[in-house]
């Protein structure tokens, strides 16, 4: 992976990190925080590359821009991001998060 990559993912984590617990954000709200709006495919790489890291990265806190759980089949068992989610409080049906707009965080106003 090059230098400028690697920073980049590492830009995410680092937002990733600051997602409160019961709360979700999305891809392309971080991306935008980064000052790479439509970037947000990138910033899901970075989230599947998470999972390879020694240290914790709440990649289930990041969904897409309406709530799905787009990258669930990265986190091993086909409900496990559900799960996860389920065990902050969040509510999650056939993949969609119930009150999204209420639960999301957005990096661009909370930080």
């Amino acid at each position: 992976m090059n230098a400028e990559k690697a920073s980049f993912f590492d830009k995410v984590y680092e937002v990733a990190r600051l997602i409160p617990q019961g709360r979700v954000t999305s891809y392309g709200a971080i991306a935008e925080y980064l000052g790479s709006k439509g970037s947000a495919r990138m910033v899901g790489w970075a989230m599947n590359n998470s999972h390879s890291r020694n240290d914790f990265i709440p990649a289930h806190r990041v969904v897409n821009r309406n709530g799905m759980l787009t990258g669930k089949h990265h986190f091993g068992g086909s409900n496990m991001m559900a799960e996860l989610l389920a065990s902050e409080g969040i509510e999650v049906y056939n993949d969609h998060i119930l009150d999204f707009d209420k639960l999301f965080w957005d990096p661009n106003k909370e930080l």
